[in-house]
């Protein structure tokens, strides 16, 4: 069945088809020129769920074919559950926008997380379905399907137009999604062993989507490596990830299994990438505090804990002098970010670029150093050997993994993987957490009144603490709204897709309030989460609700009342979709 295409989506999608063509060319050469897509659209349909996608868009039918990759860096409808074992090549750096329509069960509920939206009944949309990691996900109990539909910054809107064109048909079949599904357990939560990859020498292996439990099982029985790369987060991941949860990463570093956390965002500015960091050093800087944040939260999510190094994967690109310092400003801020939660820095890249640039700058003060490094060397030795590319003095103690074979595919136990070949030689190391300069400041209100560039006072120290802990450093939190504090707090707003003006006001005092655990909070809820729950509601309501960390009647109005301005579920209950709200500055 096809219809006229919409404008916006028909305008999406030429872009699309633009980002579409340079993704994949940044692999192997320059990206040509995106051929023009159809005018347009066709309806999808699976289990009572249909929605209108352009006619281009790749159609893949996961129930008949559950071992076909998923794979975001080209765009694509996949129908079905996705299986256990896939069909991915090991480097896949990319994406441009798909979406995912598989059936509630249990093992896909374990997908669902706190931003999971609920359609309404009688409805297949969710307007205010917030994006987490670049994906907004929702759970259209009606036709008992969950929907996953991934992004970059460049597509969001494109795959919001999409989703907004689904409704139910007759053959619609009700499914709840477990209302304890995505929400924190009252038990204590699944967690690595310890800090990952950990004090470790000896080989592993990095694949684009996290194996079975089947074939870690069969690998770690026969295979020589006790060590495996794993995309936890970034918004330029190539593949999907239907094996790793909490649970999955338990079992794995219980079972004597080391974890490489990667992180996939923004690429060098000197690259024909569709994701690019900026090429100004304040910028990329700050875009790197942004990755870091997010890569803290995927990495506490899936129960990774301090200690551990997190990588950020910046694929080759050809150096230049104002390239690298935006690749090495981005790294300083990823770095220190990363710092301020505990856990260590990694840097992925190859060594002809990324690598040998870091090392040129070992000493400069004005780059904050990863801590450690992790190369594509492709010269067939399980060594951490870097040659003339970084001297054998620089990341000596324990810091370094040599990425030695690329894109190889094994068989171990039955099961067949296409893979990456890893040497580590790591070790935890150390991270001096920053000084505790906001204990015991003030950050209850009777109201949150804008504070800007010459602002002072306890409002200002306030938004500073707030900025400190999300991982902006604004300098010394002393009450005065200084260039720091603005360029923190545009930092801030970027990532959080608010006007970048480098004034709080109520949407960024909002988000700032909420920032935290999204634990669901009701009537008799006491606590940390009910206190930050009642700042936010202030800021955004404009209008003083007390501040006690009770969940009371004043407390429930205020949420109703938010809700309903908001266009969300008037439940009274602060739960997925109000903290992501409110964490949006909505």
């Amino acid at each position: 069945m096809t219809s006229p295409r919409p404008r916006r989506l028909r305008a999406a999608t030429a872009l699309l088809a633009a980002l579409a063509g340079i993704g994949a060319a940044a692999v192997t050469g320059p990206a040509q020129a995106a051929q023009p897509s159809a005018e347009s659209t066709r309806t999808v349909s699976y289990r009572g769920y249909a929605v209108d996608v352009p006619a281009d868009w790749r159609v893949v039918d996961l129930d008949r074919n559950p071992r076909a990759c998923v794979r975001f860096d080209e765009p694509a409808v996949y129908l079905g559950e996705p299986g256990p074992e896939n069909d991915c090549p090991a480097r896949l750096v990319g994406r441009t926008a798909g979406i995912v329509v598989e059936p509630i069960t249990a093992r896909s509920a374990g997908r669902a997380t706190a931003a999971t939206a609920r359609a309404q009944r009688g409805k297949a949309t969710a307007p205010s379905a917030v994006s987490s990691d670049d994906a907004i996900r929702i759970a259209v109990e009606d036709a008992g399907v969950l929907v996953t539909a991934a992004h970059t910054p460049h597509t969001e809107g494109l795959v919001r137009d999409v989703l907004g064109t689904a409704k139910l048909t007759a053959g619609a079949e009700r499914t709840a999604l477990p209302r304890t599904a995505g929400q924190p357990s009252a038990v204590a939560p699944s967690a690595a062993a310890g800090p990952q990859p950990g004090t470790y020498t000896g080989k592993g292996f990095d694949a684009c989507t996290a194996p079975s439990q089947s074939a870690m099982n069969a690998w770690k029985a026969n295979s020589p490596y006790s060590a495996v790369g794993v995309y936890i987060s970034g918004s330029f991941r190539g593949c999907s990830q239907p094996n790793l949860t909490a649970s999955w990463v338990t079992t794995q570093t219980a079972n004597g299994w080391r974890l490489i956390p990667i992180d996939v965002g923004r690429q060098a500015p000197c690259t024909n990438y569709s994701l690019k960091m900026s090429a100004d050093p304040a910028t990329a800087r700050s875009q790197g505090v942004s990755a870091a944040a997010a890569a803290v939260t995927a990495a506490s999510n899936l129960g990774i804990p301090a200690g551990s190094a997190i990588y950020s994967d910046i694929e080759a690109y050809t150096s230049t002098a104002s390239c690298k310092a935006a690749v090495l400003s981005y790294l300083s801020g990823w770095t220190e970010r990363l710092h301020t939660s505990g856990y260590l820095s990694g840097f992925y890249s190859s060594a002809a670029s990324g690598i040998r640039d870091a090392a040129s700058e070992y000493d400069n003060p004005a780059y904050t150093r990863v801590d450690h490094l992790f190369y594509a060397w492709w010269n067939g030795a399980a060594d951490t050997d870097t040659g003339t590319y970084v001297p054998a003095s620089y990341w000596a103690n324990h810091q370094r993994i040599h990425q030695y074979v690329g894109e190889v595919t094994e068989t171990y136990g039955g099961y067949s993987i296409n893979i990456d070949r890893d040497y580590l030689d790591v070790g935890t190391g150390s991270t001096t957490p920053p000084p505790a300069t906001c204990t015991g400041a003030n950050l209850s209100f009777g109201a949150y009144a804008t504070v800007q560039s010459g602002s002072t006072g306890e409002l200002v120290k306030a938004a500073q603490c707030l900025l400190t802990a999300a991982g902006y450093n604004p300098g010394s939190p002393d009450g005065v709204f200084g260039p720091g504090t603005a360029t923190a707090v545009r930092g801030f707003q970027t990532a959080k897709g608010l006007t970048a003006d480098g004034v709080v006001g109520p949407r960024t005092w909002t988000a700032l309030l909420s920032r935290g655990a999204t634990t669901t909070v009701q009537s008799g809820s006491t606590g940390e989460p009910v206190t930050r729950l009642q700042r936010a509601l202030t800021a955004a309501l404009g209008r003083t609700v007390a501040v006690d960390g009770v969940f009371g009647p004043g407390t429930g109005q205020a949420v109703r009342d938010y809700q309903s301005s908001r266009g969300l579920t008037v439940d009274g209950i602060a739960g997925p979709g109000t903290w992501g709200a409110l964490q949006a500055g909505r």
